[in-house]
């Protein structure tokens, strides 16, 4: 089952989200799944349907309500749009709230900006048990990531020109500071190398970065 939804955020809003489950799954885990800077479009909830063949319900909220970019300019213009705060703690949020009501633990996953957000989520949304970030990291005033109590993974490119390798060893080495439970890998690939619809699509980096997710999902989700 998949479809349209709208779920209730915190602040009470209404907002729109893509919404799957697998067969018999009603009370399955769950993951918020969290969009690129393209928006809600096709690639993204194929990566939904991976999941739901997994065996998880899956909630993908719509954070640019209705709106895709269809170039770099152009995604680059309304991630920047983006009030990336009021996306984690309310969109994001909600998003996991929604899945809590029937599901025992909630994961949340993103990529690129999404894997920002997915940081974000392991920050400041209690309710998430587990986060999983690819090529994603939040500036420092976003949060302190030693606060992070949660496991939490990572997967980050060598030839990140979005977020630099630098950066990548900058974040895990706060993460070490705060004996958080993390894994954190790292693949000679560009950036979005996980994403068939783009020109850095690495198909053997983006294989054992879904192994691990996979992984990961299975030992804390379904363990």
């Amino acid at each position: 089952m998949s479809n349209q939804i709208e779920f209730t955020r915190p602040d009470g809003a209404v907002a729109p989200g893509f919404y799957a489950e697998p067969e018999g799954g009603a009370k399955a885990p769950g993951i918020v799944v969290i969009q690129e800077w393209w928006g809600l479009n096709d690639q993204i909830k194929r990566i939904g349907k991976d999941w739901t063949d997994a065996g998880y319900r899956v909630l993908i909220p719509d954070l640019y309500r209705g709106e895709k970019a269809l170039d770099e300019k152009e995604a680059e213009h309304k991630m920047d749009d983006l009030d990336f705060e009021d996306a984690a703690t309310q969109d994001v949020r909600g998003a996991v709230q929604y899945l809590k009501a029937d599901s025992d633990k909630v994961g949340v996953i993103g990529f690129c900006m999404g894997g920002v957000l997915a940081v974000l989520a392991a920050m400041h949304v209690p309710e998430t048990d587990v986060a999983v970030s690819w090529y994603g990291i939040p500036p420092d005033e976003a949060g302190d990531p030693k606060t992070i109590d949660v496991p939490l993974q990572c997967h980050f490119a060598t030839q990140d020109t979005f977020f630099p390798i630098e950066s990548a060893d900058a974040f895990e080495a706060e993460l070490k500071a705060g004996s958080v439970e993390y894994e954190a890998y790292r693949y000679d690939a560009r950036h979005a190398f996980a994403n068939e619809d783009w020109d850095n699509y690495d198909a053997q980096a983006s294989k054992q970065a879904w192994e691990r997710s996979m992984a990961f999902f299975e030992k804390y989700l379904k363990g």
